[in-house]
């Protein structure tokens, strides 16, 4: 692969390229959903490298490929599937199923919820609730992208469980470090 130049100069004046070509500015409703995917993707490396444990680090991997080909779609005007070097670029509604199966796998073991949980308890508990705000953030920011323009249809409801699962995810960290959740009072 050939080395390409980091910067381009050619957002300097407050426009971005889509996949595609299209130029953009970049506050429009598109980059804004596909940014905060990107700062969830990020912040999903950051949970990944504070929490210890092998059944989430291979969940939250697959979750960061998923949210790079979502942030990718979503850049993508027309709202469907594409190739890349031989691979199709899509999510579709067994990804959401497959988060649904991990919400399933790390619930069955937690205590039944008898209140509100407020974020916090440790610093690894809480950047998994961070994750869980931005991946809400970027489910409004994708909705109100949907209303005005056409969007990958399973992006959505990914994202929306996603968050459900980083809840999971938080609770299950919790347990496994054996910390008390938080109630709201």
């Amino acid at each position: 692969m050939q080395k390409v130049s980091i910067y381009t100069r050619t957002g300097d004046k407050g426009a971005t390229s889509l996949f595609g070509g299209k130029r953009v500015s970049k506050d429009s409703l598109r980059v804004e959903a596909y940014g905060t995917i990107d700062e969830l993707n990020a912040q999903m490396g950051l949970c990944k490298a504070v929490i210890d444990n092998k059944v989430l680090d291979t969940i939250f991997e697959t979750i960061q490929n998923k949210l790079f080909t979502a942030g990718s779609l979503t850049a993508t005007e027309g709202g469907k599937p594409f190739v890349v070097n031989g691979r199709t670029i899509d999510i579709t509604k067994e990804d959401t199923i497959w988060l649904e199966k991990q919400i399933d796998t790390l619930d069955k073991n937690l205590n039944p919820i008898t209140g509100f949980i407020l974020p916090g308890g440790s610093i690894a508990i809480s950047q998994v609730h961070i994750a869980r705000t931005i991946a809400r953030r970027a489910e409004r920011r994708l909705v109100a992208l949907s209303d005005a323009e056409t969007l990958h249809e399973q992006i959505i409801p990914y994202i929306n469980r996603l968050s459900d699962l980083l809840f999971v995810i938080a609770r299950y960290v919790a347990k496994q470090s054996d910390t008390k959740e938080i109630y709201w009072v």
